[in-house]
């Protein structure tokens, strides 16, 4: 008899399936399903799923209480591993006796590896001698899994050694500077301050683009554009000029510009598109955000959703180049069955079909792809947006060039220089599999040099210039990548840390005034942790542990005398640091002034009742208060209600979509934009 151990149920549920050709049965064991059959060589065989890690690694303890433990001795504690799972667990062993090999069948990435090995390191506690084998796949496709379950590989204990070495160094990191800033600044129970290896610079980046928008100084400026007539036609022209800083030059050139335009030369360029990259992990979510407007967060549960199905292979990866043992036209075949089957037919159709290929090459996994053909009505609505994007994108990438046709006109307007442009698609090529963000055609007349336009009308705009943009998630996945900040499988979940933790909100992200105190806080005064650079080299660190380059327990110590370093300097400014931290809080509770007495209203939380509401400072001489939704976190926006002139507030709730009301619950705005937030099916 084996024993398959998968990283979930319904991976567990689906493997079963494939491996019996349907013919399972499903067990419970302390309430743990458990799936028996026989497999194709008629050996009795049980899969089980877990859910996720069924350990942890945590602290003894006698270091549980914060008050009383000094956060510095956590650098050095001993790190103990503590069951999450114990049913999970006491089935694993109940189903383990009588097996003479155990199949480790988690995804296969560090994260995945490091459950699966501590899954067999449970199983050997009670039977030393059980063999071990690995099936290695990256698609819950009847294909994969057969081909995996018959060429096992060994267990792959650097990768695992590598998860673990994140595992130690994230809980060193994250609990030693977690407990050090909430005990300083009394921020303990529900409301403590988190501080993280990853977390923390990443904060600091989207903090460091706000003071940049708020040290930026607007300059104004002018732009002028003409409106021509050419037969029954209106042509659009702008100055070549594009930023006029001076407004009485610009008035000087609209005082010369007459009655009339001349084509001075006109230009056509043909010119061919290549057609995208196949997607990885950060080009998913980061499109996704783009163009479905979901959040990394809500990409990714949708995308392991759908790869636990086999609707598409592994979503965490890096990869970016296809593998030759991917028979695509194996697969268009298998997808030409579903929704998008007349797409596929027009790529079988081509003579060749030559992928495109990405920067980034990996042997883990492909690059995320269909790999089966659902009917919409099976999948949530938001689910099928991202199997549709992600089928569009592979699509794509098999596709041939696109060619564009761009124009240019140029005009002399009695001496001033105008020119217009125009752009459209010759051959739609890939962009009719993937039309995502494809820019609408502008044709221009078609008008030859030395031919006299009317003008309609001048138009000069007075404009301003712009701060840089607020960081999207999208956009700060790209990012962090860049930097080498996280990984593929944790930086949408290291973003949504931020959130959660009151540090930021909205996107794009803006950070809240405890999000600016704590990354100002730590830049100035444990630079090392605010800096992406170290964390960066930790990362390459873990890397060499997978590569088999380097031990664990080396790069773990390493951590330790790197933290133990901050945390010297650190102990040293804890008063500065915790003033500047509890003006942040302080500054946090503030959501504007009172209508009343112009004093600060602040969110309070009642000694007696518990509850929170919104109170004047100037309290007791303006007893000016208001209620507020008890569950989740209020920010103040500083603005005021269009309607009442009160001052307005973002709610936000874990799982569902932030929502914006007016303080006043007498304003006939906040009931509802409240029922329009509610009734949002998408969260942030």
């Amino acid at each position: 008899m084996k024993l398959i151990v998968s990283e979930k149920d319904k991976t567990a549920k689906r493997i079963a399936a494939i491996l019996s050709n349907g013919k399972v049965k499903e067990e419970k064991t302390f309430k743990i399903p458990v799936y028996v059959f026989k497999d194709k060589n008629k050996e009795e065989t049980k899969c089980i799923g877990l859910k996720g890690h069924i350990l942890k690694v945590d602290y003894p303890e006698e270091y549980n209480n914060w008050q009383e433990t000094n956060p510095v001795e956590l650098i050095r504690a001993e790190i103990i591993k503590v069951p999450t799972q114990v049913s999970i667990i006491k089935a694993l062993l109940k189903h383990t006796k009588g097996a003479d090999k155990v199949i480790i069948a988690t995804d296969f990435d560090r994260e995945g590896e490091l459950i699966g090995v501590d899954a067999l390191n449970k199983i050997r506690e009670g039977f030393p001698n059980i063999e071990a084998k690995r099936a290695r796949f990256s698609a819950l496709t009847k294909q994969e899994v057969e081909k995996s379950f018959s060429n096992l590989e060994d267990i792959h204990i650097d990768l695992a050694q590598a998860g673990e070495a994140r595992q130690d160094i994230d809980l060193i990191w994250g609990a030693t500077l977690t407990r050090f800033l909430s005990l300083a600044s009394s921020r303990l129970g529900r409301q403590f301050l988190s501080v993280g290896r990853v977390q923390s610079p990443t904060l600091v980046l989207i903090v460091e683009r706000e003071r940049e928008r708020q040290a930026f100084v607007s300059k104004p400026y002018w732009q002028i554009k003409a409106i021509f007539q050419y037969d029954s036609k209106t042509l659009e022209a702008h100055h070549k000029t594009e930023k006029f800083w001076d407004k009485k030059e610009a008035e000087s050139v609209i005082s010369r510009l007459g009655d009339k335009g001349t084509v001075v030369k006109t230009t056509r360029h043909k010119r061919l598109l290549s057609p995208p990259a196949p997607f990885n992990t950060t080009a998913l979510l980061t499109t996704a955000s783009t163009v479905l407007g979901l959040s990394a967060p809500n990409t990714m549960r949708i995308a392991e959703n759908l790869y636990m199905n086999g609707f598409i292979s592994y979503p965490r990866v890096d990869n970016t180049i296809y593998p030759d043992s991917l028979d695509l036209r194996e697969l268009l075949g298998v997808l030409s069955q579903g929704e998008f089957g007349h797409l596929c037919q027009q790529i079988l159709t081509q003579d060749k079909i030559v992928p495109t290929k990405g920067k980034k090459f990996a042997t883990d996994h492909p690059p995320i792809h269909p790999t089966e053909a659902p009917k919409k009505e099976e999948l949530a609505p938001s689910e099928w947006r991202v199997y549709e994007l992600i089928t569009r994108r592979f699509l794509a990438t098999l596709a041939p060039e696109a060619e564009i046709e761009s124009m240019r006109i140029d005009l002399d307007v009695n001496s001033e220089p105008f020119f217009t442009r125009g752009m459209r698609v010759l051959n739609e090529g890939w962009l009719y599999f993937y039309p995502y963000g494809r820019k609408k055609d502008v044709e221009l007349p078609s008008v030859k040099d030395g031919d006299i336009l009317k003008l309609l009308e001048h138009i000069m705009e007075e404009k301003e210039t712009q701060p840089p943009s607020r960081y999207s998630q999208g956009r700060l996945i790209q990012l962090m990548e860049q930097l080498g900040l996280g990984t593929k499988a944790t930086r949408h979940s290291i973003i949504q840390n931020l959130y959660e933790r009151g540090y930021v909100h909205s996107d794009p992200i803006i950070p809240t005034d405890l999000g600016i105190a704590i990354a100002e806080s730590l830049k100035k005064y444990a630079e090392a942790i605010s800096s992406h650079e170290m964390t960066s080299e930790l990362e390459k660190n873990m890397d060499a542990i997978a590569e088999g380059k380097t031990e664990r327990t080396l790069i773990v110590d390493k951590s330790r005398d790197l933290l133990n370093g901050i945390m010297i300097d650190l102990v040293k400014k804890k008063e500065e640091l915790a003033q500047e931290i509890r003006a942040g809080i302080r500054n946090d509770r503030i959501i504007g002034k009172c209508p009343n007495c112009g004093s600060e209203l602040r969110v309070i939380r009642s000694r007696k009742t518990k509850k929170k509401f919104v109170g004047c400072a100037g309290y007791p001489n303006c007893n000016n208060a208001y209620p507020l939704p008890q569950r989740g976190d209020v920010i103040g926006l500083n603005e005021n209600c269009e309607i009442c002139g009160s001052p307005k507030i973002k709610v936000i709730n874990k799982g569902s979509r932030p929502w914006i009301i007016c303080i006043d619950p007498k304003c006939p705005s906040k009931n509802k934009e409240k029922d329009k937030a509610e009734k949002s099916a998408e969260s942030v």
